[in-house]
């Protein structure tokens, strides 16, 4: 890994970009709640509605890291076992300035993946044991760089928030119909009247609220890329990660979960970025960086044999 930041000199414009292309995600959600909002009860439903999202985020359950990561079968990886894997996540945590360095826990899975829970002050990153032991160390550290880089972007609090508000957006959405719906007598008796462009908005609304949180996540992807990048000095290490995670997970992953995934189709659908348009941004910033040592260890030094689970179908949806 690089010393001082070599990248800090180039990375603030794309992270610049990408941060007013999320501020605008995010007022174009709220704008689309506040607007249902003032349908459903004027002014101050309008008000209300925002409100309201501030006060359910607010009260919203913070579950302990620890404690959702043991759903997923995830056990603590300690330093005594796999030393040069926490003093990667220290090295990186330090560079991105975070409070603590995150916990990390390994999820006895086949599949390749890495996913991040908490705040900065409580986060925990998983590692799949298929990723611990399908990846090089550099990728390793790519990736870890790249869940880091989500943390010091608050993403879990901004994604959360965009959850939030496209839920209640949907909401709003069905009271609305409903309401039109024992209507429709009066309506159709001439006692009442409608606006079919309002009828439309309810209707439309879920739809265009969905497509801002997609694009928003696809943003923060691009910014984690570009984080994880300036982390390392090392984009082209994330390049061959997320190469790698495409050619040996996504296949047989998405035949079965998600068929017909590789068809053509629009981007505003997917919620993360396309592989190769990943690529080709990090491939921008590599010209730009100076390459960084990687340190020679094995990131699974002593983690000892694992059992590995296949996901399988529960109440709630998939997991391990």
């Amino acid at each position: 890994m690089a010393g001082p930041l070599t990248a800090a000199t180039q990375v603030p414009a794309h992270r610049a970009r990408n941060t007013l292309q999320a501020l605008a995600l995010l007022a174009g959600m709220a704008a689309l709640l506040g607007l249902l909002g003032g349908l459903l009860g004027g002014a101050v439903g309008a008000v209300w509605a925002l409100a309201l999202t501030g006060v359910l985020l607010a009260l919203s359950p913070r579950i302990a890291p620890a404690l959702l990561l043991r759903l997923y079968g995830g056990q603590p990886i300690h330093a005594a076992q796999a030393p040069g894997l926490v003093q990667a996540v220290d090295v990186l945590a330090a560079r991105a300035g975070l409070p603590r360095p995150p916990a990390l826990f390994l999820v006895p899975s086949p599949l390749l993946n890495a996913f991040t829970v908490g705040t900065p002050r409580t986060a925990a990153v998983a590692l799949t044991a298929g990723l611990l032991r399908g990846l090089p160390t550099r990728e390793v550290v790519a990736v870890l760089a790249h869940e880091i880089a989500h943390i010091r972007n608050h993403d879990m609090l901004v994604m959360g928030l965009a959850d939030l508000m496209s839920r209640l957006t949907a909401l709003l959405s069905n009271v609305g119909v409903l309401l039109v719906l024992l209507n429709l007598p009066l309506v159709l008796l001439g006692q009442a009247t409608i606006s079919w462009g309002a009828v439309a908005l309810l209707l439309l609304a879920p739809t265009f609220g969905m497509l801002l949180q997609l694009a928003l996540s696809r943003t923060r992807e691009y910014d984690a890329d570009a984080g994880a990048a300036a982390l390392t000095g090392d984009p082209e290490g994330l390049m061959h990660a997320l190469a790698h995670l495409e050619q040996r997970q996504g296949r047989w992953l998405e035949h079965l979960l998600l068929p017909g995934r590789r068809l053509p189709d629009p981007s505003l659908l997917r919620s993360h970025p396309p592989t190769q348009a990943r690529i080709e941004r990090l491939r921008a910033l590599a010209q730009t960086l100076q390459p960084a040592p990687v340190p020679d260890w094995d990131p699974l030094h002593h983690l000892g044999p694992t059992v590995l689970r296949r996901p399988r179908w529960r109440p709630g949806g998939l997991w391990y």
